[in-house]
């Protein structure tokens, strides 16, 4: 039997090493910097505004570093995600490891240990840049510590959670596709309008432990005045009161109950990778499973029609391209399930206001359908036999933009029709065109499904919510 501190080291050991020879962990490393030098609004307003009290409050070295955690709040944690869910880690040897007599537990925390090292070296990315943004763009006195302290207060317990997370939904096999993907886009949306909630309460252990992002405390300070109004991001200018708000972002920091809320998410990771080791379930082959359970024969595309025997040779195709826009367009749409989708999702924009009602739904069941479709055609293994085809790779991902604008234009012509009007065809020519070059971009340079759903997602979210 082995023992659980060696398995331990051993799965932490491989896990970074896979880690180490990854293109994508260097893509990551840069995505916070890069994010935070265009979303940190500096004096002249330019970036995401932060509105506290109808007020924009002055950028001093520890408002920089509250500022950077949103940032990580709302553009790493979705990165993190997709980089640990579709990166090489994706791709476990559970053949080897689950045949072991190594304890589940033990080699679940070394997989956990390497994600959270993965996830605050990225944050430690981030606190280099921030020192040189805050070198630049500070008002008052600049502080390297008051940067860094308020970044890794709040930004560091919910990276740790994502990668307790990540470990959880690889112990379920229904959370390990689709759906896992799916259920994290509402965790990571609810974390994030959960403590606007606590944020008129005072500052105790349970309001703090709502606001998982970590940053509402820090801007509403320890005992609200009446409703703070936190704003971020969409600040209307006109809305705004004149001057700018001097933040006490220390006193928010040291608040009662602040404190030991952000150590209690750290907790909260570690028992979440216990019981994903509690609960690990192991992998089966797919092509065991395939065809079998009622929800496979509902989605299923149904028997494929009886050979004939005498049938003619085929001919010469006479219409290449028309064909092959044909074949993607029956590829998104296959099976009974998403014809069903697509005939709700087309009667829920018939009545009401399309825009925020029959366009957000239209776009959702094509975000599924077209990031799908998109993985399996990108998976590296069909491309490689793919390429012995006369069809150049661009023409088959340009017939699939086709295809998707296709089906978007055709979800929305119910509406067209009934209502007189060429705006829902307008609403699905940029969505449909957006989120089917989106789909095919992200599943080529990831080789997978993962990267364009959460991405599609969140931009879905977006849309839905503007």
């Amino acid at each position: 039997m082995p023992q659980p501190a060696a398995v331990l080291r051993s799965s932490f050991a491989t896990s970074l090493t896979r880690y180490r020879r990854s293109w994508g962990l260097w893509l990551l490393l840069l995505i916070a910097p890069i994010g935070a030098r265009f979303m940190i609004s500096d004096e002249s307003g330019r970036g995401v505004a932060i509105a506290v009290a109808d007020q924009l409050p002055v950028l001093t070295s520890a408002m920089l570093g509250v500022w950077l955690g949103i940032v990580v709040t709302t553009l790493l944690l979705p990165a993190g995600y997709i980089y640990l869910r579709a990166n090489t880690n994706r791709r476990q040897p559970w053949q080897v490891e689950e045949v072991t007599a190594a304890p589940r537990i033990a080699m679940l925390l070394g997989r956990f240990a390497a994600d959270a090292a993965v996830m605050l070296g990225t944050l430690g990315a981030l606190t280099l840049a921030g020192w040189f943004l805050g070198w630049l763009m500070v008002s008052g006195p600049y502080s390297p510590w008051q940067i860094a302290y308020p970044l890794w207060l709040i930004a560091a317990p919910p990276l740790v959670a994502l990668a307790a997370l990540r470990i959880l939904f690889d112990a379920v096999p229904w959370l390990r596709g689709a759906l896992g993907d799916l259920a994290y886009f509402f965790v990571w949306m609810t974390s994030i309008v959960m403590p606007i909630v606590a944020a008129d309460q005072p500052s105790s252990f349970t309001a703090n432990l709502l606001d998982h992002p970590g940053f509402v405390r820090p801007l509403a300070g320890p005992a609200p005045a009446g409703e703070m109004n936190v704003q971020i991001g969409g600040v209307d200018p006109a809305t705004l009161k004149p001057g700018r708000i001097d933040l006490d972002v220390a006193a928010g920091l040291h608040a009662p109950g602040y404190m030991a809320a952000r150590l209690a998410w750290i907790g909260i990771a570690v028992v979440l990778v216990l019981v994903a080791g509690l609960i690990y379930r192991p992998h089966r082959s797919g092509r065991k499973q395939a065809g079998q359970g009622r929800i496979a024969k509902l989605l299923s595309a149904g028997p494929p029609p009886a050979a004939r025997a005498d049938a003619p040779p085929a001919r010469a195709a006479r219409s290449a391209l028309p064909g092959l826009v044909l074949a993607e367009f029956r590829l998104i749409g296959a099976g009974r399930l998403f014809l069903v989708l697509a005939m709700a999702a087309a009667l829920a924009g018939i009545s009401g206001d399309y825009r925020h009602i029959g366009s957000p739904a239209a776009l959702l069941l094509l975000v599924f359908a077209l990031s799908a479709h998109a993985g399996r055609c990108e998976a590296r293994g069909l491309l490689k036999l793919t390429a012995t085809t006369a069809t150049p790779p661009m023409l088959r991902r340009a017939a699939f933009v086709v295809a998707g604008l296709a089906w978007s234009l055709l979800l929305a012509l119910p509406a067209a029709i009934v209502r007189g009007s060429g705006e829902p065809l307008l609403f699905a020519l940029g969505t449909g065109a957006s989120a089917a070059l989106a789909a095919i971009t992200l599943a080529a340079a990831t080789g997978s499904s993962f990267a364009p759903r959460v991405v599609l997602l969140i931009a879905w979210y977006v849309y839905f919510s503007s």
